[in-house]
């Protein structure tokens, strides 16, 4: 490394201070605060060209100027000992990605479409960002005046059903928007006209860009309005905002395992919750369901899930999962009879154990055929006698289990037919190669389609794919 001479260095810093503004007390107060240690004579001295100062002191008293003069019109900066490389990245990926952070600090959630698109500058790229909406039925345009996607039917709605990427013969990029693994929408990605779309290193730092926003999607919305209005369809109401803040995302992953799960009416949740927790060895999983819509099911669910997470928190087996629950609901008197099954999955084995609390069955699918997975079930959490005998079951890599409320069989049509376990099965075979997020999600469309629209009962459905056993993956 080739060093500035001492003395080009000191008369640049002089002359540098001179049209900084400051006073030499100032500039000794700056040079202070970055860990300087000599005095206000010895740096006064240094300027007059009367001692000299080790090369670390030269560099922050120099860094101490350019401090200043950051912060005044374009003087010149004042030299280091050595060459400093720009601390910004003036193009390309890496400036992408730093304008989206350093734009997304401290900016409330509606400002975020502002700073991706100036993030998508470094790129040469025009972006656009479309967000779910939380039925799970339209990617809704974050630019004004664009159209709604139909998820079931347009491009952009393909892309975000298999959580992948494609280019359209007009050129535009289509990438999902993710924040891990939980799907939040798409990204509509213009190139300039000299561009290639199908530019494998294009695709590369858009994902980067797409990983990061996604992100920021989620964190942003934790504390602000903005983004989370715009997914809103139409009003919320007061039990259905309580189970949504209470739920996981509806995507969890590892390399051994992936949870995707689906929930309905998205607006109208009264009384069902789903829960999981992946570590390296396992994946543990519930659902409590409170049945047909009635006051107070929102809150005996969310007790239910509150006393089941405090038990698992706190690394109790799964049978003392299920009697906390069971603890928890007998403390409540007048509270709906909440049904639900907890389960334990083994990562390294596959071996699957469950207790049932008069909930359905799992269903467990191997290779597009569902397998039964019968067990004992008890009549509630809180009978007596305590947990029913534990189900077991041993998955092979690539199985599905499956767990559901009752909304999920019991859900009516016109002609007053269930929509049935044999229904269920069905469609877990035909959807059995999809994502568990987008099996979920189909399913519990069918569902509402079969009870018109206006169901009695929340449908909830919890899908887990076992991979591989982890550490093989």
């Amino acid at each position: 490394m080739r060093f500035l001479p001492e003395e080009e260095q000191r008369r640049l810093i002089a002359a540098c201070f001179a049209r900084s503004d400051l006073t030499l007390e100032q500039l000794w107060m700056r040079y202070f605060a970055l860990g300087g240690s000599l005095s206000l004579l010895e740096l006064d001295a240094y300027l007059n060209g009367l001692t000299a100062l080790p090369r670390v002191d030269r560099d922050m008293l120099a860094h101490a100027v350019n401090e200043r003069l950051d912060e005044v019109a374009g003087p010149a900066r004042a030299p280091y000992s050595h060459s400093v490389r720009d601390a910004k990245p003036l193009h390309g990926p890496l400036k992408a990605l730093v304008d989206l952070l350093e734009g997304a600090h401290r900016a409330p959630p509606e400002r975020l479409p502002a700073i991706v698109a100036e993030a998508g500058r470094a790129l040469d790229v025009t972006i656009g960002v479309y967000l779910a909406d939380y039925d799970q039925r339209t990617l809704v345009p974050l630019r004004p005046g664009a159209a709604e996607l139909d998820i079931d039917t347009t491009v952009g709605g393909d892309v975000f059903r298999r959580a992948g990427t494609t280019v359209t013969r007009e050129g535009t990029l289509w990438t999902v928007l993710l924040d891990g693994v939980e799907r939040l929408g798409v990204l509509e990605i213009v190139p300039a006209e000299d561009a290639d779309p199908d530019d494998p290193v294009l695709r590369e730092q858009c994902r980067w860009l797409a990983a990061l926003l996604g992100h920021l999607v989620t964190v942003t919305t934790q504390y602000g309005d903005g983004l989370d209005s715009r997914r809103r369809r139409r009003h919320r109401g007061s039990p259905a905002e309580l189970l949504w803040q209470s739920l996981p995302p509806l995507t969890g992953a590892t390399e051994s395992v992936v949870v995707g799960a689906s929930i309905q009416p998205a607006y109208d949740l009264c009384g069902t919750v789903f829960d999981y927790a992946l570590s390296e060895r396992r994946a543990q999983l519930a659902l409590f369901d409170a049945g047909p819509r009635s006051g107070g099911a929102n809150i005996a669910v969310v007790n239910a899930l509150s006393a089941y997470r405090a038990a698992r928190h706190d690394g109790a087996p799964l049978e003392d999962q299920f009697a906390a629950v069971g603890a928890e609901l007998a403390a409540l008197p007048d509270a709906p009879a909440v049904t639900g099954v907890v389960a334990e999955l083994d990562l390294a084995t596959g071996g699957l154990r469950w207790l049932n609390a008069g909930s359905p069955a799992p269903l467990l699918v191997r290779g597009g055929e569902v397998l039964p997975a019968d067990a004992a079930i008890g009549t509630g959490f809180a009978a007596p006698g305590g947990p029913p005998p534990a189900g077991e079951a041993r998955l092979e890599p690539g199985d599905l289990l499956v767990l559901h409320s009752r909304g999920a069989t019991e859900t009516r049509d016109r002609a007053g037919e269930p929509f049935g376990r044999d229904r269920i099965a069905r469609h877990l075979g035909d959807d059995a190669g999809q994502l568990p997020p987008e099996i979920a999600r189909r399913l519990t469309r069918e569902i509402l389609a079969h009870g018109g629209g206006e169901p009695r009962q929340d449908t909830a459905v919890l899908v887990t794919r076992w991979l591989s056993p982890s550490g093989q993956s």
